[in-house]
């Protein structure tokens, strides 16, 4: 009942970018406004996921994260370590956001927490079920908001034909193939960390499904 195919999500932002493209097409222009957060009412998809609630418990799996990244990295000078994240409600709040309110927001604590990762010399790559055809807007919107961004993967035709975890395992496996150690993998989903190719998964809230 809750659970939403990124098809379907993919079609709603497609329409996002007819409306936005006017605004890709400056992004170096002024910042736009910021947008308002969130309140009990404002959830356009969410009736049973309290914004809140859920802000404090992606806050209490990222407050697990930093020491680790912390100590990951200390004395790590010279080598290739990288952190893989997805992207819709592990590090934009997508499901908390109609179509039009771009760039869909950052969510802070994984925000800050990627940030201190690039600070402490991790390069940070995002592996994402979207297609290819918003791969533009997708890193736009992830660069926008304050992501430090080494790579984005999303899905061409063929990897629309397979599953999203044997996807995205693949994704990690091709990281790995360039020399890096992936010392962290971030989700909100199983299929987001399933597989392997990551010394630690870090799995974010997803209240059976409710979130995409």
């Amino acid at each position: 009942m809750y659970a939403r195919s990124w098809t379907t999500r993919a079609a709603v932002t497609v329409a996002a970018l007819a409306l936005t493209s006017s605004v890709t097409a400056t992004a170096t222009a002024a910042t736009p406004a910021p947008t308002a957060q969130p309140t009990s009412t404002s959830r356009p998809f969410l009736p049973d996921v309290d914004y809140a609630t859920w802000q404090r418990d992606v806050s209490a799996v990222v407050a697990t994260a930093r020491p680790y990244v912390e100590k990951r990295t200390a004395g790590a000078s010279g080598r290739r370590l990288a952190m893989v994240l997805d992207i819709d409600n592990t590090s934009l709040e997508t499901d908390f956001h109609y179509f039009w309110e771009y760039p869909t927001p950052a969510i802070k604590p994984v925000l800050d927490l990627v940030r201190y990762a690039d600070s402490r010399g991790v390069d940070i790559y995002f592996v994402t079920a979207r297609p290819g055809i918003i791969a533009s807007l997708t890193s736009y919107n992830l660069g926008k908001v304050g992501y430090p961004v080494d790579g984005l993967y999303v899905r061409d035709l063929p990897d629309l034909f397979e599953q999203v975890s044997a996807y995205k395992t693949e994704k990690r496996a091709e990281i790995e193939a360039k020399g890096y150690t992936i010392i962290a993998n971030i989700g909100n989903n199983t299929s987001d960390l399933v597989g392997g190719h990551a010394e630690r998964t870090f799995k974010l809230p997803d209240y059976d499904g409710k979130l995409s």
